[in-house]
């Protein structure tokens, strides 16, 4: 069975990300849009998906709790994970090794946090799209120790990227999956980049707009109709959950 995702979405918690982006309008958008899995990816937070895997339970979707975590070189890496303890244990991670800058609302925009009737129930006083104090090398063994997996984050954008900041892929790397936004690039990602050749490669909308979340083109292949959260991680990774 193959089934259509989007695993990298931004909700109105991200200061980037459109206050339209609630976790009902998400959920709905990717139900009209035909998708089956989702992710939320907030930037260095987990807060929102809460509230958008009950949402996501009324549109029949399968919602895996996520982030887009900034790494202290300044490298977006999407984490995610099948149980939403384990998610919201590594946010608290995070959130203590984020620089707190305080958010200026009217210049990088309002970071709500939501319940599942789309009404707010907080606001993150300090910036989210600040870099933390984890260093990329150090991501792998950080989300595995929380049972996550993580996937560095669209290769092929000329900023905030591993090979767009760091210049190349470290050789003791680890990761087994990667983002690939533009699949006309895989190809010169593959020949400069051989370390890819191991990798499951998939592509998600980066969505911060409604508009935006992808449309069903890509899928990943399951046996069965309606895996779980961890056969999900499994299939991204080729590896058992750790």
């Amino acid at each position: 069975m193959e089934l259509f995702y989007d695993l990298h979405i931004h909700s109105c918690l991200s200061p980037c990300g459109d206050m339209d982006m609630t976790p009902n309008n998400i959920a709905g958008m990717a139900m009209i849009k035909g998708l089956q899995i989702i992710a939320l990816t907030d930037h260095n937070t987990v807060r929102n998906a809460p509230a958008l895997m009950k949402a996501g339970e009324q549109y029949g979707l399968i919602v895996i709790p996520g982030m887009e975590l900034t790494t202290e070189e300044e490298v977006h890496v999407v984490c995610l994970f099948s149980e939403l303890e384990d998610a919201m244990a590594w946010d608290a991670y995070v959130y203590e090794r984020l620089m707190k800058i305080p958010n200026r609302p009217a210049i990088f925009g309002e970071q709500i946090v939501m319940d599942e009737n789309d009404e707010p129930v907080g606001e993150e006083p300090y910036l989210l799209i600040n870099a933390t104090s984890i260093p990329f090398d150090g991501v792998y063994d950080a989300v595995s120790a929380h049972h996550g997996i993580m996937i560095p984050a669209h290769l092929d954008k000329d900023s905030t990227s591993l090979i767009s900041n760091l210049g190349f892929i470290p050789p003791d790397s680890r990761f087994t999956c990667a983002e690939v936004k533009r699949l006309e690039k895989l190809h010169g990602l593959l020949r400069e980049h051989p370390y890819l050749e191991k990798c499951r490669i998939i592509s998600d909308s980066d969505a911060h707009y409604l508009e935006d979340i992808s449309e069903p083109v890509h899928t990943l292949a399951f046996a069965g109709d309606c895996p779980t959260r961890r056969e999900i991680l499994e299939t991204l990774t080729g590896r058992p959950l750790p």
